[in-house]
């Protein structure tokens, strides 16, 4: 072989050689992998053993929680229910409110959270009843006076030079147990208590006759200044339902929260900070523990006013325990700083009389009272009724009911105008018990019927025969009759038809609308339906007993449970029943006629 022919062969074979490898290399690169192609079988992995999991530990709720939410609950349904009209059912809401945080498993008392909720309940109650006094047998709590200390704390007046010289001159004359001092605040005050406040300061001087004796024989009692009355004098002008712009109430001027440590009971019916009494003893420990602390008069007063941890910051913060050494560093609240220099300048002046022109104030006596200790509500008109007194003396005589009515739970001393106790306890005896929030008590007077005087309290006249024992409508004037009134509230006391009307719901009834315009107790539509709640479900057809006059021929008691049924064929029912009037507390607004569009179906 030509050995020039054999290199060019080879190279050739070496290019093919190489040529072949690569594109072995090529495919080995693109093929897929071996399992993909040619997957093994293998046998499957055993299941790893189940392990139960731990058991959920029940989640126990917050006792306080729960109580808040219920309140709560309780507290706005009541406001829906006052907006839309429905007072009666209101007024059950918040006594479910109270009684829930009252009677629940924790102690209002103990717990700052059920304190708080307690507190709002209560001013936002009351910041309903303004507007509900103007509908009459409402929320018809006492309407509150302003306190005068507060426009003496907007005011700022000159010193008069003369005024000042004439008080530090009867300073040395004037016998105090507390330490009275004259400075330009001081004189100040007593230049605005002679002229612009000047009649604020003599009809505060005039009520305090009702209380003097009372509040001298307590602080005697409790250890502390006599003097210290014209703290009240300052604070109300001595008026049991002086209310402040920060809440503070009656004439020692409690806060809620101060109130609660010094055992006053505030509750839907009472609030003991208007009763004079229980208040000028809770004033009187208070003042004596303040003086305890500070070892100071003047300071126990600040403390009163601010409270005693700002008195305190202000010691601490200046290192003096001196009242007017923190007024002239200004380390007090503005209101404080006022406060001491209105009391000293009120003290200078009922103590000088003759120099201020006050020997002519003739301070009320005090009421002279019977006491009667119940342990039923009874509502304050009835008591009028019984004893011929105006319904607004027994509210002045008992400053502390929030309402026409005493307490329902517990006991309640009862102050009447004296010589009446007899009259009331045997009148009140023909009354039961539970009805006294119900009933009334009327004096026939000429012309009229037993007619037209069941048309006045929404009553019948069978009714009113059947309590009183007549035979005949024959009434005398001057005649006394018991008047007996079912009252929405007391179910119990309604007689209801023994024939159902059926009434089928429309758009936007619910249970209190529809038991608003039949005239029928809530609670009582709900117990015949087996309903809950207040919703009611359009097309629902469900069963209504209206109430009837007692000893019709339809009256008879309505089963307890009713199941409704529904039913294809309508059938009318004439006229919506006249809704009878409540006992206190709240009471319905007057029952318009059934609208067109609820027409009963059956």
């Amino acid at each position: 072989m030509d050995i020039k022919n054999v290199k060019p062969v080879l190279l050739l074979a070496t290019v093919l050689l190489l040529a072949a490898g690569c594109e072995e290399q090529r495919k080995a690169n693109t093929a897929p992998p071996p399992q993909a192609m040619a997957p093994e079988i293998t046998a499957p992995a055993p299941e790893p053993p189940k392990v139960e999991p731990p058991p959920q530990q029940a989640v126990v709720p917050d006792p306080v929680d729960t109580t808040i939410a219920q309140a709560e609950k309780e507290f706005q349904d009541g406001r829906a229910n006052y907006a839309a009209g429905h007072l009666d059912a209101a007024k059950q809401n918040f006594d479910k409110a109270f009684e829930i945080l009252t009677q629940g498993p924790v102690s209002v008392r103990s717990n700052e959270k059920l304190k708080k909720e307690f507190d709002k309940v209560v001013e936002g109650i009351n910041s309903l009843e303004v507007e509900a006094l103007k509908k009459g047998d409402g929320f018809t709590e006492q309407k509150a006076e302003p306190a005068p200390i507060d426009e003496a704390n907007e005011v700022t007046f000159p010193v008069d030079p003369n005024i000042k010289a004439k008080a530090a001159a009867e300073l040395a004359n004037t016998h105090s147990d507390l330490p009275l001092v004259m400075n330009d605040t001081v004189a100040g005050y007593i230049n605005f208590y002679s002229t612009r406040g000047r009649g604020t300061l003599e009809r505060a001087l005039v009520r305090a006759g009702k209380y003097r004796e009372m509040i001298e024989k307590t602080f005697r009692e409790e250890g502390v200044p006599q003097d210290l009355i014209y703290l009240a004098q300052a604070e109300s002008g001595f008026q049991p339902l002086a209310l402040s712009r920060t809440g503070a109430r009656g004439i020692w001027q409690f806060m809620a929260g101060r109130a609660s440590e010094y055992g006053m009971t505030r509750n839907w019916w009472l609030d003991e900070r208007q009763d004079p009494a229980k208040a000028t003893r809770a004033a009187a420990r208070h003042l004596k523990d303040l003086y305890t602390q500070f070892g100071d008069w003047y300071l126990a007063m600040a403390a009163y006013n601010c409270g005693p941890g700002n008195v305190q910051a202000a010691v601490r913060r200046t290192g003096y325990a001196d009242f007017w050494q923190l007024y002239k560093r200004d380390v007090l609240p503005r209101e404080t700083k006022n406060y001491v220099p209105i009391i000293v300048a009120m003290t200078i002046m009922a103590k000088n009389p003759a120099q201020y022109g006050l020997e002519n104030i003739y301070p009320d006596r005090p009421a002279e009272v019977d006491t009667v200790s119940i342990d039923y509500p009874v509502d304050l008109r009835l008591v009028s009724e019984i004893i011929d007194v105006p319904a607004e003396t027994l509210q002045e005589f008992n400053p502390s009911l929030l309402r026409m009515t005493t307490p329902k739970d517990g006991t309640f001393d009862l102050r009447l105008p004296a010589g009446t106790k007899d009259k009331y306890l045997a009148t009140i005896a023909a009354i039961p018990a539970d009805k006294r929030v119900l009933w009334r008590y009327h004096k026939v007077e000429s012309g009229e019927t037993l007619a037209s005087i069941a048309k006045k309290y929404h009553t019948t006249p069978a009714q009113i025969s059947n309590v009183n024992g007549l035979e005949e409508d024959d009434i005398q004037a001057e005649t006394r009759l018991i008047i007996p009134m079912s009252g929405g509230r007391d179910s119990d006391g309604l007689i209801f038809s023994k024939r159902p009307t059926r009434y089928r719901v429309r758009r936007g009834d619910t249970v209190l609308s529809v038991a608003d315009d039949f005239g029928v107790p809530p609670e009582r539509l709900r117990r015949w339906n087996r309903l809950k709640g207040n919703e009611l479900r359009k097309g629902r057809s469900i069963v209504i007993y209206r109430p009837v006059a007692d000893g019709s021929k339809e009256a008879a008691a309505a089963p307890v449970r009713h199941r409704a049924r529904h039913s294809k064929k309508p059938a009318s029912a004439s006229g919506t029943p006249s809704k009878s009037l409540k006992g206190s507390g709240l009471s319905e607004a007057k029952t318009p006629p059934v609208k067109k569009k609820k027409t009963p179906q059956g």
